[in-house]
């Protein structure tokens, strides 16, 4: 489970946020590719943009579920 305290500082402030177990993997750009992308250097992956509307946001949601390693987390 993705853990706040781990959050990586390039994540745009939000509810979703990827933290420091992220292995790059790809899957989140793939699923919700407005709203994530992998860093330069292809280290990790981030939140770009929130989502905002119902559409985005179950997209997001279903990048969170996907991810291998549970490194997407949510924060109501």
């Amino acid at each position: 489970m993705a853990n706040p305290e781990f959050i990586y500082p390039d994540n745009t402030p939000g509810p979703f946020f990827v933290d420091q177990t992220c292995i790059a993997c790809d899957t989140c750009v793939g699923i919700a590719p407005a709203h994530f992308a992998l860093t330069d250097d292809c280290d990790h992956a981030f939140v770009t943009t929130q989502p905002t509307t119902d559409t985005d946001i179950a997209r997001c949601e279903k990048a969170r579920q996907q991810c291998p390693v549970q490194a997407i987390g949510y924060i109501q």
